[in-house]
Parts: structure tokens; sequence; C-alpha cells
């Protein structure tokens, strides 16, 4: 006789975001992870890895997806490059862009990275509206965000990859009400997810990072983790914020999250191999301190013992009546 798993006990999956390897040849970096005892990578499609606009995509894709298979790794495919379109302007092209074509620029890498993920087997497609415009209306730049996502959600529901997108502190899409915004625009779509990253939740949201998983539950389809303080918008390693991550954990457990929980260290590929492996034992040890949470509220005839003084003790800072400090939608002018 077999049991189901209560998804309270059931254990993450840990993945490692490309965009902290940036120093490590793709094939170097999957090994690397698969080593370390990660379960996925967060691949992010840029002129070092998978660069989409470089010529034999489609074999360098099966390339990849061979040595994932062949390495038991899991995958999402993320669309956070800096300089991939332009080479002079941060994350330039942008769904929100005056120019048509400009804007269709960014909608067909997205489509690209689609493709790529359906021939990968990826769980989820990443994206980010963008910084709204200068002077631009703001109800104007919704639509253009939703007209410009409306052929990718297309392309994305055929390919059966939920698009996830990603709330980003001082984007027009910055937080989990603008990600409802969206949602509500479209029509509530099929295949239209959310990216959280659990850093922007503690930087700018009201609630607590493990309330925010709570809440985004019904539509998570990938997760970003990282260190963060209240009002700072910055990737900090683990233990250098004020993340508390035992209760985040056990959030995304309880909500029966099946993706990878990737981490996100954009600015770090200088220590990226020796940072992937301070980080899984950081979250292993986070999740044995859940375990350990469970267990002890668990009834029994004796009382549980205390943990053990060399048990791991992560940070449980309480943001209980802070100010917010978050960035919210930039430039937005009146309609």
């Amino acid at each position: 006789m077999t049991t189901q798993q209560d998804p309270a006990v059931r254990n993450l999956r840990f993945g490692y975001g490309t965009n902290g390897l940036a120093d490590l040849r793709l094939d170097d970096a999957l090994d690397l992870l698969a080593d370390l005892g990660y379960g996925g990578v967060g691949l992010t499609l840029d002129h070092m890895h998978l660069d989409p606009r470089a010529p034999d995509l489609a074999a360098r894709t099966r390339h990849v997806a061979q040595r994932l298979d062949r390495l038991g790794l899991g995958v999402a495919v993320e669309t956070g490059a800096r300089y991939v379109l332009d080479p002079r302007r941060k994350h330039h092209p942008t769904l929100l862009d005056p120019d048509p074509d400009a804007r269709a620029a960014r909608a067909r890498l997205l489509l690209t990275a689609v493709r790529v993920a359906a021939e990968l087997g990826a769980y989820a497609v990443h994206c980010f509206s963008g910084v709204t415009p200068p002077g631009a209306c703001e109800d104007d730049a919704w639509r253009r965000l939703a007209d410009a996502l409306t052929p990718v959600l297309d392309a994305a529901r055929a390919a059966d990859v939920p698009l996830a997108v990603e709330p980003e502190p001082g984007h027009l899409l910055g937080d989990l009400a603008g990600f409802h915004r969206l949602r509500r625009i479209l029509g509530d779509p099929d295949g239209l997810g959310l990216t959280l990253d659990i850093g922007h939740c503690q930087c700018l949201e009201p609630a607590s990072p493990a309330d925010c998983v709570r809440a985004a539950a019904p539509w998570l389809r990938h997760v970003q983790i990282e260190d963060m303080r209240r009002g700072a918008h910055e990737h900090l390693r683990f233990g250098e914020g004020e993340i508390d991550f035992p209760p985040v954990l056990a959030a995304l457990r309880a909500a029966g999250y099946e993706g990878l929980v990737g981490v996100e260290l954009p600015r770090d590929s200088h220590a990226g191999p020796e940072l992937a492996r301070t980080s899984l034992q950081f979250l292993h040890d986070a999740e044995k301190a859940v375990a350990e949470v469970s267990d002890a509220a668990v009834p029994t005839a004796t009382p549980a013992p205390p943990p053990p003084p060399s048990a791991p003790r992560m940070r449980a800072t309480t943001l209980a009546g802070t100010p917010g400090g978050g960035t919210g939608p930039a430039g937005g002018g009146s309609c």
C-alpha cells in the first residue's frame, strides 16, 4: 500500500540562476549545479548562455536539452539578460516602449524563449514588464503591455509552457497588485502565471514574504530567492538581509509548489561556484528548521527535545510596523 506525501513535508527543489554563473561556460555551470546537488537551473538566455540571437539556436538547444536530461536537472527559462537586445541600454527595449517596432523586438525574444522552453522541457518561461517610459500615460502603458503579451501567451499555451510574469521593483508591473491588474486586463487567461521573487516581497510588499507566497499560491509558476532588506532592491547573499527563510519555505511546501526555488544572485558571478555551494547548504539548513518545527507541532506522549546547540539559527527579523520603502511604477503620466 502506498501513501501520498503530505505537501507540508514535501522537499522543495532548489535551483540556481545562470545569471549568477556568467563567468562559466553553460556546460560547466550545469555540471557544477548537478555535482552540488541542485535540482535544476534558472537558465537566462544571454550571449554567454544559449544566446537566443546567435546562429544554430535549434542545434544548441538540443545539446542543452540532452545535457539537462543526462544530469537530471529541471529548468525554467528566464529572459532577464541585461543587454541581449540593446548593447547600450539595460533591459531595453521593453514591452512598454513607445516605438511599436521596439516592443515587437522584445515580444520576439519572448516568443523565442517559449520555443526554447518547449524544446528543453521547461516548466515555465519568465518575463517582466519594464519601466514605464517617462511621460507615458499609465493606462496606455498597461494597454501596451497587454497587447504585447497576448501573442506570447497564445504561443505559450500552444506549447503548454506557462508564462510566469515577474513583478520587478520600479517597473510598471512592480508588485503583486500589478500582476492581478494585468490578469484582469487580459481576462484571467489560461497560461498566465507568476514568478515570485522572495527578495522583492521583502523589499516592497506590505505583507511578509511568507504571506506573499500564500496569497500568490494559485498563480505561482516560478520562484526566485535571495536575501534582501526592506526598501532596498539589492540582491544579497543569504544571511546578509532581513528575510526569515523557514516560514517562506514552509509556505511554499504548504502551497504544494513543485517548481524550482531558484537562487538569484546576478551580481555575484565572480564568486558563483562557491556561492552556489553555500547557498544550497543554507537552504537545506532552513528546510531542516522547517522540519523541526513541523515535528515539534505534532502532539506526542513526551515533549519533543529542543534542537541541539549546533543546529543552524535562521534570521528571524520581524518587520511588523516597518514603513514601506519600495519603489513603485516610475514615470507614469496622467491620461
